[in-house]
């Protein structure tokens, strides 16, 4: 039967593009090796460390596979060049290690994860990246508040690596899990570590954050995430977490303040105003750190870190110019660490400074070389965020919050590589890598070879710039 309407063809309803099932596929490879990082060490509680290095294997050679499948536009000249000769002296200090099977390993750790930050950086657009890494972000905040009840209502008690129930004589320096979900006591979800479980809930607010005020879907679902990582991030009790929230709510505020400046000269206020604020809050934190420290429940000499910032020093200072030989983590088990520095009789396996890390492994070039790789990351993060989108005449484009993510993640990862040397492997040299080498590939939302490529490919408009 014939059917007739009033309304022109014009009118009739479009439907919005649809994704591959390829695209979707590689989406969600994206994200398994996002989870990957992001829980690497809940990986390795787990089901061990060998089991970890074969996974870790298979999903570089099935990344690199997809790679040459895909085979995503790169500018050649716009590879983060200085990352990689971090990555290159790291490998060659192999060459005088003291421990060169540890510094073969690590090094391949390194490697494996700069590699697979090139790969989701390459294989998927900025929205494609912050919803990738969001979703991972759900996957360890769900597990970590899942892995935290199950403990507290199966086990009924701590819990040890391997999944053993610990037997009671134990240092809870080695509990996986102290079951403490309907206690007091601080959680460590997954990672078997307040710090860790306070950074990636950090990360995980951060991104949820950013996909509600970029009008994602399901908004209503991010404000439970939302909740559940807060919930998470408070009860790690990690101090340096809380004061690199604070450091990232500070960073936050100055780049939205700086996207309303009209005039060229009206930035240079608000950074020397910003300058004292922040040199003034660090010095008041550190000449106060006592009080501020007690009041707080922790020691003022950082949970020992100073001690162990001490010992590490003094035996840096034998190499001043290339170090002792790479290894990130330090390995337990190696002659000149176990034993070294022991804490609640377990042998301290990082120097709980990723500077001091860098200048014990690599000395005084791998300090330079880190600091290079920092400063670049943070400078092209920072004006990333505060930049308008433009790539024509057109200057009054709005500012996407997507853009937001790297330099907020920049501000957690060095307030954390302070007292830890954690942004020095697994997800935090992951996303220095990878927005790093993102915004230069492609230093606007959907402007760029590979982010236009893959916009048409999925029918959308390549140059929205929101």
């Amino acid at each position: 039967m014939a059917m007739y309407t009033s309304h022109p063809v014009s009118a009739l309803p479009t439907a919005p593009p649809r994704e591959t099932t390829g695209h979707l596929l590689l989406r969600a490879w994206c994200v398994f090796v996002l989870v990957l990082v992001l829980g690497g060490v809940a990986v390795v509680d787990a089901i061990g460390p060998t089991a970890t290095g074969v996974v870790a294997v298979a999903s570089v050679i099935v990344s690199a596979a997809v790679w040459v499948v895909v085979r995503p536009p790169i500018a050649a000249r716009r590879l983060p060049f200085l990352a990689f000769g971090y990555v290159a002296w790291a490998g060659l200090s192999i060459l005088w290690s003291a421990w060169p099977a540890a510094s073969l390993l690590t090094w391949l750790l390194l490697a494996a994860t700069t590699f697979q930050a090139l790969f989701v950086g390459a294989v998927l657009t900025w929205r494609d990246v912050v919803g990738a890494v969001a979703s991972a972000a759900k996957w360890v905040v769900g597990a970590s508040l899942l892995f935290e009840l199950a403990v507290a209502l199966v086990v009924r008690g701590p819990l040890l690596p391997g999944f053993v129930r610990a037997a009671g004589d134990e240092d809870p320096i080695v509990f996986w899990s102290g079951g403490n979900l309907f206690g007091s006591g601080p959680l460590r979800g997954i990672f078997g570590n307040g710090d860790l479980l306070g950074a990636v809930m950090l990360v995980a607010i951060i991104v949820f954050a950013i996909r509600f005020a970029a009008h994602a879907p399901r908004r209503t679902l991010l404000w439970g995430w939302m909740a559940v990582a807060a919930f998470l991030f408070v009860r790690a009790a990690s101090i340096t977490a809380i004061v690199a929230a604070a450091f990232v709510v500070l960073v936050l505020a100055t780049v939205l303040v700086m996207r309303t400046a009209r005039r060229p000269g009206e930035r240079t206020r608000w950074y020397a105003l910003y300058a004292f604020l922040g040199i003034g809050g660090g010095a008041v934190l550190w000449f106060a750190r006592d009080a501020i420290f007690d009041a707080l429940g922790r020691g003022a000499d950082l949970t020992g870190r100073e001690g162990v910032w001490a010992d590490v020093l003094a035996r840096a200072d034998q190499h001043l110019l290339f170090g002792w030989g790479f290894s990130t983590p330090w390995i337990a088990t190696e002659p000149l660490i176990d034993g070294w520095i022991v804490d609640r009789g377990q042998t301290v396996v990082q120097a709980h400074s990723m500077w001091l890390d860098a200048y014990f492994q690599l000395g005084g070039v791998g300090v330079v070389l880190l600091a290079l790789v920092f400063l670049a990351y943070v400078w092209r993060s920072w004006f990333f965020a505060v930049d308008r989108p433009r790539w024509d005449l057109r200057a009054d484009r709005p500012y996407s919050p997507l853009t937001l993510l790297p330099t907020l993640i920049g501000a957690l990862l060095v307030v954390q590589g302070l007292t830890d040397s954690a942004p020095l492997l697994l997800w935090g040299w992951t996303f220095v890598v990878l927005f790093g080498a993102k915004i230069k590939q492609s230093p606007l939302i959907g402007v760029g070879p590979a982010e236009q490529s893959m916009a048409i490919e999925r029918g959308e408009f390549p140059q929205s710039g929101s």
